[in-house]
């Protein structure tokens, strides 16, 4: 089943656009016409899948991790009500609000139906499933419990979503806060410094270096503003060059693990991803070596990342998978402990999990109290700003009236 896009006429001339699912383009055409639309224009909707040569052509739009967690729990209830992929996969494009996705799964739908199986088909899409959900699904398949995977697919995609989204939550109000500070501060030295310079100039006397210091400022944003600009979006440009360089992300990725309030919370990111991960994919029955390449290919700090790696070596030598964590110095010694007795008594996964769940909570609090933490922090900086450039102009003020006596 394939799904169409058209364009037509209705009975009152109106124009429609709209998909329409069919098994062949005869087929669609006769579903329209039979809607008493007349058919203008009318063509098949291909995904462009991510080893194809072109991407959606018409369709723009990403799927969202919203989209992602839906499908997989509701594609996880069809399989668990012994409903065939197949079939559960045609409900689901019925079902789903995401157009990129509905057309993903019609193709996915046709290969399994040609005989692939569901994790091949969703290998062809990359930057829809990634690893972690193509392997759990293969090791789903190969076990027959692929509904008890996607459900554990389900909750550990929600769980991404729900972290990405406490993320954003908490970084809105110290952006907010930086956008109104360098607006206020434009507009003091743009518009209320100079007005105040000019009767300082006409006062033919020496004003104090904090003064001077402001008036240069002023005039510098004033004749300059564009240098500033182009300075500013030269910073950031060479700052991204940089950091994108095997030198630059290892300094980059080594000062966020030093930063007195970024430190911690990399850190527990890393950690509540890497013992989530682990354990849901080795509880899905994926070999432990596969599982940690995924899991490293999934931690972002570089550093904590070459750590995982060591460990890969060390289990598939034999050895000890806390062995080279503890070793790092970046895995915390309660982690390394619980998983060393995990090691020891055959409860790996059941270690991971304990560790996930309690750094997943220290996450959820450390994100909660990280606004109450930078809001009296830029209060503070904001305060001292104002209260130099206020400083610098009262005092010559004060001289004035004093002179003026």
């Amino acid at each position: 089943m394939a799904i169409y896009a058209y364009k037509g006429l209705d009975r009152t001339g109106k124009e429609i656009k709209s998909t329409i699912n069919s098994e062949s383009l005869a087929q669609a055409k006769s579903k329209i016409r039979s809607l008493g639309i007349m058919l203008i224009e009318i063509k098949e909707q291909k995904s462009g899948s991510d080893k194809g040569q072109s991407a959606l052509a018409n369709i723009g739009n990403k799927v969202s991790i919203e989209d992602l967690s839906l499908m997989t729990r509701q594609l996880a209830t069809l399989i668990k009500a012994k409903i065939q992929i197949v079939e559960a996969l045609s409900a689901l494009m019925d079902q789903t609000e995401s157009a990129k996705l509905r057309i993903i799964l019609s193709e996915i739908r046709t290969k399994v139906n040609e005989g692939t199986s569901l994790a091949n088909a969703l290998s062809d899409y990359p930057k829809v499933f990634n690893n972690v959900y193509v392997n759990m699904v293969e090791a789903g398949e190969q076990s027959g419990t692929l509904e008890v995977v996607l459900l554990r697919l389900a909750d550990f995609t929600e769980a991404q979503m729900k972290l990405k989204s406490r993320i954003k939550g908490a970084l809105t109000y110290p952006i907010i806060m930086a956008v109104v500070g360098a607006i206020m501060f434009g507009v003091i030295f743009t518009v209320v410094i100079p007005k105040i310079t000019k009767i300082f100039v006409g006062m033919k006397r020496a004003v104090p270096l904090p003064t001077q210091i402001c008036m240069w400022i002023s005039n510098f944003l004033l004749n300059y503003w564009y240098l500033v600009i182009i300075g500013i979006f030269a910073v950031w440009y060479l700052f991204i060059r940089y950091i994108n360089t095997k030198k630059g992300e290892a300094w980059w990725h080594k000062l966020q693990l030093k930063l007195p309030i970024v430190a911690p919370l990399v850190s527990m990111i890393n950690v509540s991803r890497f013992c989530s991960t682990l354990a849901t994919l080795m509880e899905s029955g994926v070999p432990i070596l596969t599982a940690l390449t995924i899991v490293k290919n999934l931690i972002g700090n570089v550093h904590m990342k070459e750590a995982v790696d060591e460990a890969r070596v060390n289990v598939k030598e034999g050895a000890s998978l806390a062995a080279p964590l503890e070793k790092s110095g970046y895995y915390p010694p309660m982690v390394v402990h619980m998983i060393k007795l995990g090691e020891k008594s055959g409860e790996l996964e059941d270690m991971l999990n304990i560790v996930a769940e309690n750094y997943e909570e220290q996450v959820n609090n450390r994100l909660s109290g990280l606004t109450s933490v930078l809001e009296p922090i830029m209060m503070v900086g904001m305060g001292l700003a104002v209260g130099f450039i206020v400083f610098s102009v009262v005092i010559p003020m004060m001289e004035l009236n004093s002179f003026s006596r």
